[in-house]
C-alpha cells in the first residue's frame, strides 16, 4: 500500500513540474513519535496487566466457582428431591396399604359384630320364647286348676241332685270329684288315641 501512495505522489509530483516544492507524506510516521508510543503502550500495558489483569482474573475465577458450585448445588438440590419424592412414594404406598388393612379390618369387625348381635338376637328370641312357654304352662295349669275345681263344684251340685242329699261331706265329695276327673281324662286320652290312629 505505501507503494501504491509512494507511486501516486511521485506521479503528482511529475505532473507539477520540477519546480514543485517536496509535499511531506500523510503515512509516514516519525520515528521519534512511533518510539514514545511503542513505549507508552508497553507501560500502559504493564500497567493492565499488574493491576487490571489479576483482578479479572480473581473475578472470572469467581463466576467460574459460582458457576460449578451452582451446578453442584442443583445436581445436590435435584439428588435430594428425588430423595424426597422416593420417600413420599414409599409413605404413599405403605399409607394404601395401611389404609387396604384398616378397610379388610374393619369389613372383619363388621362381619363379627353383625354375627355377635344375630347370636344375641337368638338367644334374647329363644329367652322370651322359654319364657312365653313357661307362662303359658303356667298359665294352663292354673285354668287346669281352676278348671278342675269348677268341675269338681258343679259335679257335686250335680251329684247332689242326682243322689237327692247334699254332699257336704269333704271327704266323699273329693272322692267323687277325683273320680269324675279321672273318667274325664280317661275319656280324653281314648278319643285323642282314637284321632291319632
Amino acid at each position: 500500500m505505501i507503494n501504491v501512495f509512494a507511486a501516486a505522489q511521485a506521479s503528482v509530483l511529475a505532473a507539477g513540474g520540477e519546480g514543485a516544492e517536496e509535499m511531506p507524506s500523510v503515512l509516514a510516521v516519525p520515528v521519534d513519535e512511533l518510539i514514545i508510543g511503542i513505549i507508552a503502550f508497553l507501560i500502559v500495558f504493564g500497567g493492565l496487566a499488574k493491576f487490571a489483569l489479576p483482578n479479572i482474573k480473581k473475578t472470572l475465577a469467581e463466576r467460574a466457582d459460582a458457576i460449578e458450585g451452582g451446578i453442584e448445588r442443583a445436581a445436590k438440590a435435584e439428588a435430594e428431591a428425588n430423595a424426597l419424592a422416593e420417600q413420599y412414594r414409599e409413605q404413599m404406598a405403605a399409607a394404601r396399604e395401611e389404609a387396604a388393612s384398616i378397610r379388610t379390618q374393619a369389613q372383619s369387625d363388621r362381619a363379627a359384630i353383625i354375627e355377635e348381635a344375630r347370636a344375641e338376637a337368638r338367644a334374647a328370641a329363644q329367652t322370651v320364647t322359654a319364657q312365653a312357654e313357661a307362662q303359658l304352662a303356667a298359665d294352663r295349669s292354673q285354668a287346669t286348676a281352676a278348671l278342675t275345681h269348677q268341675i269338681g263344684e258343679l259335679a257335686v251340685t250335680l251329684a247332689g241332685k242326682v243322689v237327692g242329699q247334699s254332699l257336704s261331706d269333704d271327704a266323699r265329695v273329693r272322692q267323687t270329684v277325683e273320680e269324675f276327673i279321672s273318667d274325664l281324662e280317661r275319656q280324653a286320652s281314648g278319643s285323642t288315641q282314637g284321632s291319632a290312629q
